[in-house]
């Protein structure tokens, strides 16, 4: 291995160890020697890679954007219609707060309280779910009474409630457990010429 390549290897180490302390403990009780000691390196070679905490909690915020970016990129372009690809990324979100610790610590630390950052990636997850349920109302794919913002709201909420209650009991992260919420939504929301083509376990997108 290049020293390159090592210096890559220690540095996606550190995001990983990082996430696991704030994850754990919250932003403000995880240690910078617990982190180094965790990843298996130095504090000094910690900080030739992170000046400090703060630096680690924006890179494992930046990571974690990044991986909501990417599921809902792959949703998008693999939709068949705006609802499936919003269910379809709902399960790739909840897949990620199951399986990326750096994606979850990224969730937490946005609503810590001791931690303030330039990132905010549950309104980025807002502002996506908007987007979809907006283009299935251009669509003609929702039942005429049904307000957006309602939906987009109910969405949200749920999401967040999984997010919170999997943090102690991990079925709540569950393909099955999110598969039921949009068994329950989606015929009262898709329009009936829709709603029969609609897969609320998530397509094959959201299963990768």
């Amino acid at each position: 291995m290049t020293k390159q390549e090592r210096a890559v290897t220690t540095r996606r180490d550190l995001i990983r160890s990082a996430a696991v302390a704030f994850d754990r403990y919250g932003y403000a009780q995880a240690t910078l020697s617990d982190i180094s000691r965790q990843a298996g390196v130095s504090t000094g070679a910690l900080h030739f890679h992170f000046a400090n905490k703060a630096a680690l909690a924006e890179a494992v915020e930046e990571d974690a954007t990044e991986a909501l970016r990417s599921v809902v990129r792959e949703a998008y372009r693999s939709r068949e219609s705006a609802l499936q690809a919003l269910t379809d990324a709902s399960h790739g979100v909840l897949r990620l707060l199951r399986g990326n610790i750096v994606f979850r610590a990224g969730f937490q630390l946005n609503a810590d309280f001791t931690w303030e950052s330039g990132l905010d990636l549950r309104r980025e997850w807002h502002t996506c779910v908007r987007r979809f349920v907006d283009e299935a109302a251009q669509e003609g794919a929702l039942v005429d009474d049904v307000v957006p913002g309602d939906v987009t709201v109910t969405i949200m909420a749920v999401m967040t409630g999984y997010g919170l209650l999997g943090r102690e009991e991990r079925e709540w992260f569950s393909q099955r457990m999110l598969t039921g919420f949009w068994e329950l939504l989606l015929p009262r929301i898709a329009a009936a010429d829709t709603v029969d083509a609609l897969v609320p376990g998530g397509g094959p997108v959201s299963a990768a």
